[in-house]
Parts: C-alpha cells; sequence; structure tokens
C-alpha cells in the first residue's frame, strides 16, 4: 500500500450487497473519508437504479466523504473520480492513449466502456451528511455487448483490451492516491483545473453526439463542459447547456 492517503479508511469485504450501501451503513460510525471495496456485490446497481453486473474479479468501490460544500459543488467529484480513474489505468498498463472519458460519467478503453462512476448522498441538517463514490471497473470481464442497448457505448475490459491483469485491490491501490490528488487539486483550487484536464481526454469533443433526457432527445456537437459541468451542445439553433443526460455517439 505504498503512497496510500493519509487519513484516509480502507475496508475490504469479500461480499457485500453493494459498497455505496455498505458506504452509506458505515457512514454513522466513521468520522472521515474510507473507501469500501467488495471482491463480489450481490445486489450492485448503476445509474438509474439500474442492475450492475458483478462476477468476482472485476472492481467495486466506494469512498465515502463528508464534504460540506453546497449540493452542487459536491457533485463536480464525479469528474475527479474519472480522472483518478484515468491516472490509474495509466499508471497499471502506460497506455495513456488508449483511456478517455465520457460525459458525465463513463471510462472509455479503445472505445469501449470500462468503467463506471455513481455519486450517491444522503442530507443531513446542514446539507450533504455524507457523499458515496461508487466506482465499477470491468478488470478482467465484461458484460454481453448484447445486453446493451443500441447506440450505447459497449462493455470492454481492462484484459480483453490490454492483455493487463490486475487484481481488485492492486486497483484500488493506484486509484486511492490518484484520487487523492484530485481531491487536493479541487479543494485547493476549485473546478477550472479539473474541468481543463477533463476536456483534455473527453470523448467526442467537438463532434455530433446525442444526449436523452427522459423521453427528449437532442443532437448537436459536443462543444465543453461549463463551470457547473454540465454539458454544452451546439446545433443550428445555438448552444443549450444540459445538466444531466445520458449520452450516445
Amino acid at each position: 500500500m505504498t503512497g496510500w492517503p493519509a487519513g484516509v479508511g480502507r475496508v475490504v469485504l469479500p461480499s457485500v450487497d453493494s459498497t455505496n450501501a455498505e458506504a452509506a451503513r458505515l457512514a454513522p460510525q466513521v468520522a472521515g473519508p474510507v473507501w469500501v471495496l467488495g471482491l463480489e456485490q450481490t445486489a450492485g446497481r448503476g445509474r438509474r437504479a439500474r442492475a450492475w453486473s458483478s462476477p468476482q474479479g472485476n472492481f467495486y468501490g466506494t469512498l465515502l466523504m463528508f464534504p460540506r460544500e453546497d449540493p452542487g459543488t459536491v457533485a463536480l467529484r464525479s469528474f475527479a473520480a474519472a480522472l483518478a480513474l484515468r491516472d490509474a489505468f495509466v499508471a497499471l498498463t502506460g497506455l495513456p492513449g488508449a483511456f478517455a472519458l465520457k460525459w458525465p460519467n463513463d471510462v472509455l478503453l479503445n472505445g469501449g466502456k470500462v468503467a463506471g462512476i455513481l455519486l450517491e448522498s444522503a442530507s443531513g441538517a446542514g446539507g450533504i451528511a455524507h457523499l458515496s463514490i461508487g466506482i465499477g471497473v470491468n478488470l478482467i470481464s465484461a458484460p454481453d455487448p448484447s445486453l446493451v442497448e443500441p447506440g450505447a457505448v459497449p462493455p470492454v475490459s481492462l484484459l480483453s483490451e490490454t492483455g493487463v491483469r490486475v487484481t481488485p485491490e492492486a486497483f484500488l491501490n493506484a486509484l486511492a492516491p490518484a484520487y487523492a490528488r484530485w481531491e487536493d487539486t479541487f479543494t485547493t483550487q476549485g473546478f477550472a483545473p479539473l474541468r481543463a484536464e477533463w476536456l483534455s481526454h473527453a470523448a467526442r469533443l467537438g463532434q455530433v453526439i446525442r444526449a436523452r433526457t427522459g423521453t427528449a432527445e437532442r443532437s448537436g456537437i459536443f462543444d465543453t463542459i461549463d463551470a457547473t459541468g454540465a454539458l454544452i451542445l451546439r446545433d443550428g439553433q445555438g448552444t443549450v447547456a444540459i445538466p444531466a443526460a445520458e449520452v450516445f455517439f
């Protein structure tokens, strides 16, 4: 655990329903940040409460935190998590050109989805009581591409795309210090440096994409992200800021 961030706890469980659920259970018992790693999940979930396939050998982790900013600022930590994931992947593979970041919460490897991020928070009397940054990584296996809806990015695994085999514990040892570095940048310098770095690795920047919010869908050129993390889409009628959506290429 060389380089493990100071003051950050670590819990490794052989099996757990969901690392985000375990983080919520731990929250009343701890005072500082803690990484929760499950070597197996029995009830994992992704965005919009979708079931998340959780076979052994992949990475299922959650960082439990106690931020004090307003909810909009707290939510920007999804970009810190994405940058930390990319840093961990590059450190473990030596392949910086293979990884890209897909708005809002995914990491791509050779154009396929290798990791996803899910933020969940609980409210308290003074605002957000705790934040859980849930992360799933296809280290050795990926879901069947036929199960993905048309237009969605196909899932891939780190092993199949690079030949690099990494254990969940080894991945956490790379991810935790990488996240700590971006957390320090975020708390001391704000979102601007994270935004600039994220955009330098953004998938399909300057290209036409589709953004779906509920039943509405809009196509346009992916221009940038703004200071709130919203997607800026440009079409024949101008630009629009989209704070939350699913993106299709």
